[in-house]
C-alpha cells in the first residue's frame, strides 16, 4: 500500500462531494443550519421553517408577523452573512423570502 502524505477529513469529504457533484446541495444545507448563528437564539425560536431551493432562494416561515416585517428590512445583509459564513467560492444564496 502507498503512503500518502496526511489530509484534513474535511478536505476529503469537499473531494468526494465535488467528483459527486453534491457540493452545491451540502452549501445549501450549510445555509440551513447557519441560521440561528446568523440571527441568534431568540429569532430562531420564531423560525418555525426554512429550506434552500434549487436556485439558491432561503425560504425562511416565521411565528411573528412583526419580526418578518423587521427582517424583510434586513433582507440583503442577511443575505451576505450567509454567503459569508458559508464560506463557499460561489454565492449560494441569491435571495431570501420570508413567510
Amino acid at each position: 500500500m502507498k503512503r500518502t502524505e496526511p489530509r484534513l477529513i474535511n478536505d476529503i469529504i469537499n473531494d468526494y462531494l465535488r467528483a459527486d457533484g453534491l457540493e452545491d446541495v451540502a452549501a445549501r444545507q450549510r445555509a440551513c443550519a447557519m441560521w440561528p448563528e446568523i440571527v441568534g437564539p431568540g429569532i430562531n425560536r420564531l423560525t418555525s421553517r426554512r429550506y434552500v431551493t434549487d436556485d439558491g432562494v432561503m425560504h425562511v416561515y416565521l411565528t411573528s408577523a412583526s419580526l418578518k416585517q423587521e427582517l424583510s428590512f434586513m433582507r440583503q445583509s442577511l443575505i451576505e452573512s450567509l454567503n459569508r459564513t458559508i464560506g463557499s467560492d460561489a454565492t449560494v444564496i441569491t435571495d431570501l423570502i420570508i413567510h
